[in-house]
């Protein structure tokens, strides 16, 4: 099943040290699309869905770099279970296992200039100052890269 895992720039360096995500159970996304939706709005739906997850975590990491990261992996069916809807075409889920790093598929991460943006979400969770920042896409290769510049 493919997930979006809600993260920060300093549990994506642990990730990538580990070679895996770690701490199941893990609170992840997926897209649950309904008779006649999407599933290209699903995906992003559950990706969304797990930028907000993010947010949280950035609260309670005040020295993590102000931007939500998103990674998704493809996990096994096995190790997943439903939770509940997150939203129209979203499915909150529990990874009950390690995701290893050949798993990971992509990372989703705030702009350097969403920073102040992404910093009032954390401070007031309530506001809409992180909505007009869509998150950048980066293929796993370049997940290091993106650690050693923020």
């Amino acid at each position: 099943m493919y997930v979006f895992l809600p993260s920060t720039v300093p549990a994506l360096a642990a990730a990538l040290a580990e070679r895996r995500v770690d701490g199941a159970p893990l609170t992840a996304f997926t897209a649950d699309p309904g008779p006649g939706s999407d599933t290209e709005e699903a995906e992003y739906e559950a990706m969304y869905a797990a930028a907000e997850g993010s947010l949280r975590l950035l609260g309670e990491d005040p020295d993590a770099p102000r931007r939500r990261v998103v990674l998704a992996a493809e996990v096994p069916d096995d190790l997943v279970e439903h939770e509940g809807r997150a939203g129209h075409g979203a499915a909150r889920v529990r990874v009950t296992g390690a995701v290893p790093y050949k798993k990971f598929r992509s990372a989703h991460v705030d702009d350097p200039e969403a920073v102040d943006d992404i910093a009032a979400a954390v401070a007031d969770p309530g506001s809409d100052a992180a909505e007009e920042h869509e998150l950048m896409w980066f293929a796993v290769q370049e997940l290091r890269h993106l650690v050693e510049e923020a």
